[in-house]
């Protein structure tokens, strides 16, 4: 296959085009350096530099490609969504009539399912409350499956952890300075993947498009971790001394991030066979800190 990656050298992008190049896929990624570019080369995927507000650079490419895998973030992402998924859909048009279509996947998140403590979501559990902060992201998922041009997908990840951390990285940033801390209260919950369990589910939604097409499929680990339980095992790992924190949110991010949604996904596992690999985030806490810090630049290779 063919593959473009939007967002390539992001926390999802990078994880999902490496996949894809080990399955033996031929990718391109979009990224807005010179110096990501050459990281990309490296990785055998094949850079194209381009802001991420103009596809100009990449939408000749659309009508010879099978898959595009839209894993943009950044503050502008709203409005980037829909303009994205438009631009793709225009240049999708020049492929020869009898191809089959463009498969597009959309990356939204969990976030969508809102605050929840006691009912357990579904894939296909349908959206009541989304957090504030993403409020928007449950009518472009529909734009995406109902697109008449593009075989679109949505994938939802759950909160990531693994590697440099993505928004874990916050946590651990503040352990390592003594100052364990997050939004939420005692009863709160987190619903997590590793990006790597992630990026497989990126490269078997993309090998199996023609099954997942016009799907959502959440993506997550089989169990929430309980927020005290995730702070005090980073208290211990860090030899962080003062007791953890539980913060009151104060803005729509804030707030997002202290959303439990209790997820029993069935998809994912039922029509693609993917199922988590990686250790939760309590059970292997001391790998996964270290392997922030080392991302940071806070480990010495004596240290190990």
């Amino acid at each position: 296959m063919k593959v473009l990656v939007l967002g390539a050298s992001g926390f999802i992008g990078l994880p999902a085009a490496q996949a894809l190049v080990r399955a033996g896929h031929i990718v391109y990624g979009v990224t807005r350096s010179e110096e990501k570019a050459r990281q990309l080369a490296q990785e055998e995927i094949i850079p194209i530099v381009a802001p991420t507000s103009d596809p100009s650079k990449w939408l000749a490419l659309v009508a010879t490609l099978d898959v595009v895998i839209d894993a943009v973030g950044g503050a502008e992402i709203k409005a980037l969504s829909d303009q994205l998924l438009q631009a793709t859909a225009e240049a999708a048009q020049r492929r020869p009539a009898d191809s089959p279509k463009l498969t597009y996947i959309y990356t939204s998140g969990t976030w969508v399912h809102g605050h929840d403590l006691r009912t357990i979501k579904t894939d296909n559990t349908p959206i009541t409350n989304p957090a504030e902060l993403v409020a928007w992201r449950p009518a472009q998922e529909q734009r995406v499956l109902t697109h008449p041009v593009l075989n679109g997908i949505v994938i939802r990840p759950a909160l990531l952890y693994g590697r440099s951390g993505s928004l874990v990285g916050m946590l651990f940033r503040g352990a390592s300075e003594g100052k364990i801390a997050w939004y939420g209260t005692p009863e709160s919950y987190w619903t997590l993947i590793h990006v790597d369990d992630l990026a497989e589910m990126y490269l078997l939604l993309a090998e199996k498009a023609q099954l997942a097409g016009g799907k959502i499929f959440d993506a997550a680990n089989n169990f929430a971790e309980s927020l005290p339980d995730i702070l005090q095992k980073l208290a211990e790992v860090s030899g962080c001394t003062t007791e953890p924190v539980f913060l009151q949110p104060t803005t729509p991010f804030e707030s997002a991030l202290s959303t439990t949604s209790l997820l029993k996904p069935y998809m994912a596992r039922n029509l693609l066979g993917w199922h988590p690999r990686k250790l939760g985030l309590v059970d292997n806490m001391e790998i996964y800190y270290n392997a922030w810090k080392a991302s940071v630049g806070l480990v010495k290779v004596e240290e190990y």
